[in-house]
């Protein structure tokens, strides 16, 4: 069996939760080929897995992170934006032909759906948001509101027009990208929740006592994990002023921050309480053995928090109504603490990691997690894929 994979590469959680399946399947002698671009190619790379450099596409963003939409929708316009989606098609089109598959899997890229429906290849749709959501500036609104109609009517269709979409998500009252998922009726019937796509799940690694002897980490005082997820120009302010805040946090903690770069080097950068790593590739024993998780409001990373039981304290990425939305929906269960990249300070950074690591908090957490574990979206991808090359 041959799996053509075309995961969105701005930031790597696409690429992320596909490379767990990917590796699934090679272990049942299938071959994969990955399709992807920008942050997304470096993550291939460094798991070693053969890939094809698809044509970028993205997004504008201001110094601080914010997402740019007027210069977005401004610049390059939309006939450069359809020159450029007819390039990523025509190029997925070269690159399926040539590799054969007998399916081809996309995470959040329309042009793979677009070119695999052209050769006639079966297709499988990963997303979390299916609805793209414009953020509501006074004098965008009106705009906004159209393109809401437009791409839920036009994109809407692209997603569900395969054999299955997958949604790595929670069933209600866990569901994190609840907010994005307004689904008309029409399209429910081949739309299906999975749960996430784990690489290990918790109760595959050692207990969290052999883990922090292991990390060499204190077992008498708090572990917080900083793991700043992204694209690299999106998480560059944040960086920037989380370090300024936890180079003068007190000793009371021990801190760990992994950057999140692929193609850096492991080697740590060490000030009294504070650890800095580039990139950490054994990031799941770092999340079992911690107490609480400081990051952006990535999908990927709150699920993957929720089934390791930690409390979360969420930055969202300024003007992102899909990160936005799921921080609200994390908090809302009780299991999370958003602070707006403007607010954000040692005293209000401080308290909130008091607050969330509260009693009460930690017994919401267990009931939540247990009830998520019972889901394995990496076990139900892996079978979807099977059933669809079969039928």
């Amino acid at each position: 069996m041959r799996v053509y994979f075309a995961p969105c590469g701005i930031g790597l959680g696409h690429v992320g939760r596909c490379i767990p399946i990917a590796r699934k399947l090679l272990e049942k002698k299938a071959q994969v080929l990955f399709s992807t671009y920008r942050e997304g190619i470096s993550y291939v790379e460094k798991e070693k897995l053969p890939l094809v450099k698809a044509p970028s596409i993205g997004f504008k963003v201001k110094p601080d992170g914010t997402i740019d939409f007027r210069q977005t929708a401004v610049n390059p316009g939309p006939f450069l934006a359809s020159f450029t989606l007819l390039e990523q098609v025509n190029a997925e089109v070269e690159s399926i032909e040539r590799f054969n598959p007998d399916v081809v899997v996309s995470d959040s890229r329309v042009s793979p759906l677009l070119a695999a429906r052209i050769l006639g290849k079966p297709r499988i749709c990963i997303l979390n948001q299916f609805q793209v959501i414009i953020p509501r500036r006074k004098h965008f609104l009106r705009l906004a509101r159209l393109a809401d109609s437009i791409t839920l009517a036009l994109i809407g269709k692209m997603w569900t027009s395969g054999n299955m979409t997958l949604i790595p998500d929670f069933p209600k009252p866990y569901t994190i990208c609840a907010g994005n998922l307004n689904i008309p009726k029409s399209y429910k019937k081949s739309v299906k929740l999975i749960g996430p796509i784990l690489p290990t799940r918790p109760e595959e690694l050692p207990s969290e006592k052999e883990l922090r002897k292991k990390l060499e980490l204190p077992s008498d005082k708090p572990v917080i994990f900083a793991s700043i997820s992204g694209p690299v120009r999106e998480k560059a302010f944040l960086i920037g002023n989380l370090r300024k805040i936890l180079l003068k946090f007190p000793e009371d903690y021990e801190i760990v921050v992994s950057l999140g770069y692929p193609n850096a080097d492991n080697n740590p950068i060490r000030h009294k309480n504070l650890t800095i790593y580039k990139w950490i590739p054994n990031r799941f024993e770092y999340l079992k053995s911690c107490d609480l998780v400081i990051g952006r409001a990535g999908h990927g990373t709150m699920t993957q928090c929720l089934c390791y039981g930690k409390p979360m304290i969420l930055v969202p990425t300024p003007s992102h109504t899909e990160q936005i939305s799921n921080a609200k929906q994390a908090e809302d269960l009780g299991v999370a603490k958003i602070i707006l990249q403007e607010k954000l300070n040692r005293d209000r950074l401080l308290k909130g990691i008091k607050q969330m690591l509260e009693s009460t908090v930690q017994e919401r957490l267990k009931t939540v997690q247990k009830e998520v574990l019972k889901y394995d979206g990496l076990k139900k991808a892996v079978e979807t894929i099977f059933e669809v090359v079969k039928k």
